[in-house]
This record gives C-alpha cells, structure tokens and sequence, in this order.
C-alpha cells in the first residue's frame, strides 16, 4: 500500500482537484437554488437518515455469476446500500454545508477503504459509482491523510480492474458488457483521482470498445449474445457513464462518435428506441448462448425466464443518461417514469444540472 500512497503524489494537482464525476461548483451553485425539489429533498432526507447509521463495508463485492438468494450475494446486497447514503451525505454537505454530512461521509468512504479488498471483477466493481461520486464532491475538503487513504483505495480498485484475473483480452468479456463497465470504473477512478495515465487508458480503450463492442446497424455484442435487450440496456449505460465524464472532464462528445465501421452510441440508443416507445416487443433469452441466463430462470428469477417480454421501464435510465447528449429523448423518458410509477426525477435533475453546468 506505501507504494500505492507514493503514487498519488505524481498527479497532477490541478487534475486530482477538478471535480468531473461527482458535482462541481457551478452545479452545486445551481442546485441549491432547486433545494425544494422533491428529488433533491429525497437525497436530504436519506442523507439525515444515514446521519445516525453505521457504515457496512464487506471485505469483497461479490455479485457476478451467482444467484438470487446466494449468501454472498445477499451480504454484498446488504453492504451496498452504503453507496447510496455515502452519497446522499457528500451531496447534502455540498448543498448545505453542515459539516456533520461531511463527517459522516468521510467516515463511510473511510470504513470502505480499509475494509474493502477490490478483486477486479468489473460487474462487481461497477457498483461503486455512488462512492467515487461522493469522493469526488468532498476530496477537497478532506484531511490529507484521509484523502490519500481513500484516493489509494480507489487506485488500487482500478489497477486490480486492469492486471487481476479477469483482464483477459483474449476472451468475449473484453468486449463485451464486462469491458464496458471496467472502462466505467476505471474512467470514474481515473478522473476522481487525477491520474493521467488511467484516463488516457480509458480513453484509447473506449474508442477499441465502441468498434467490437456495438455495430453499425445499432446492437450491441450483448443483444447477441444473450438475445435480451436487458443486456444492450446493462451495456449501454455504463458507456453513457462513461462519455458523460469524458464530456466535462475533455470536452469531447462521445456519443455521436462513429467507428471506422461506423457504430456509435447514438445509434445504439436509437435503435432501442422503438422497444421502448412501444412500437416493437422482444422476448427476451430466447437464444441466449450463455448457460448462466438459463440457471437464474430455472432459480425463479422471473425477468430471465426465455420468451419474457421486455419491460420498455428498464430503460429509463438509459434515456435519461443519453438526454445529456440529446435532449429529444427526455419525452419518452417522463412518459415511461410516469407510467410506470418510477419517477427516475433524481437522475433526471442531476443530468440537467451537469447539462447547465456545462453548456
């Protein structure tokens, strides 16, 4: 770890600084106008609820390949709740500044990152988006020991991501949704903590990405792989993720960016479109080639079970997250939140703030 600590120190002061992933200035500066917003007083209340609860790190995240009711899972279930109230008190301190937020964040993201052991899964890792984000809006505020503490944590959870046992470029889970989501961790890592070699990396990988990863016509690897569009949406919005970082960190839009075979993002959330607006149904795992799809429906897990009609609500989220680059899409998003009795009002704030914070 000593070597882990000495690392932090060649990062460039001004990056590590620099606020892409979780709320800047400008967007707090905005938020605290919109404070009475029932999505922002949501976020409030769990942060004040979170004040009087004791964080529940676990040792290792463990959700990939194993199903419903599986002891590890059902603990690492139970532990990830933090993320969301590690959150909810970065961003209550940052739009309140009551210091009892920040304390009780700190000591949240403090608990994870002397407890946690990464193991360089992605699809375990990806679930870490909510604490890099509270990082990110409290880093500058955080003792200097703490911050290299934590700042190490989350260097360790990357590298493990790119030299552990899952980084293997010659197998299908380096191109398919699993990359998408490391390139996500790494990508939030990489910006939170400045380190400029983590994020050229990212950069250069997500361009190999997009051309193995989604083709010219709109689908992605994962739709056929598994015959699902579960599988384009779990793909389709780390890669959102992702561009939006990129967007506010470079500058660059990612989303229209077409590969030598001509593949973009754009496309692929417009080729989901009409499974969402109703204008097409898909049964889901149908043909899936991968065996684990078949052994959650035979567990009872309902949504895996072949021949499942898609739920055009699992795509909420990815329309919101593409209404960053393209706003046409927000109109389904709200007829589909309301709908279904799923606001998504939250998301739909935060991308509107990120939006005017940097347009």
């Amino acid at each position: 770890m000593t070597r882990l600590l000495v690392l932090l120190f060649v990062f460039g002061a001004s990056s590590a600084s620099a606020q892409y992933v979780g709320f800047n200035k400008k967007e707090i500066s905005q938020l605290k106008k919109q404070q009475n917003d029932p999505a922002y007083q949501a976020q409030a209340a769990a942060a004040s609820q979170a004040i009087g609860e004791e964080p529940n790190p676990i040792d290792t995240i463990r959700t990939e390949g194993l199903l419903a009711g599986n002891p590890k899972k059902t603990a690492t279930q139970a532990a990830l709740k933090d993320m969301n109230k590690v959150y909810a008190l970065a961003l209550a301190w940052r739009v309140q500044g009551d210091s009892k937020y920040l304390k009780k964040a700190t000591q949240f993201l403090l608990a994870w990152a002397t407890s946690n052991h990464p193991n360089g899964d992605p699809i375990d890792d990806t679930n870490l988006d909510r604490c890099i984000e509270a990082y990110d809006m409290v880093k500058d505020k955080l003792s200097k020991a703490d911050n290299q503490t934590i700042a190490a944590w989350l260097l360790l959870t990357a590298q493990t991501e790119l030299r552990g046992r899952h980084y293997r470029p010659e197998r299908p889970s380096f191109y398919n949704n699993w990359h998408s989501h490391r390139l996500k961790i790494v990508g939030e890592i990489a910006f939170a903590i400045g380190d400029t070699a983590l994020q050229g990396y990212t950069v250069r990988e997500l361009k190999t990405q997009l051309e193995k990863n989604l083709t010219s016509e709109g689908p992605s690897v994962d739709f056929a792989l598994r015959d699902a569009l579960h599988y384009h949406v779990y793909d389709l919005e780390p890669l959102l993720k992702l561009i939006i970082v990129l967007q506010r960190a470079t500058g660059v839009n990612y989303y229209e960016w077409a590969t030598p075979s001509g593949a973009s993002i754009k496309k692929s959330v417009d080729w989901l479109l009409p499974y969402l607006n109703g204008e097409k149904t898909h049964p889901e795992f149908v043909n899936s080639t991968v065996d684990f799809d078949r052994r959650r429906a035979q567990n009872g897990e309902a949504s895996y079970k072949a021949g499942t009609l898609f739920e055009p609500k699992n795509g909420i989220q990815t329309l919101y997250l593409a209404s960053y680059f393209d706003p046409g899409v927000l109109a389904l998003a709200r007829d589909l939140s309301g709908k279904e009795g799923q606001s998504g009002s939250w998301l739909a704030l935060a991308v509107d703030l990120m939006h005017k914070g940097q347009h």
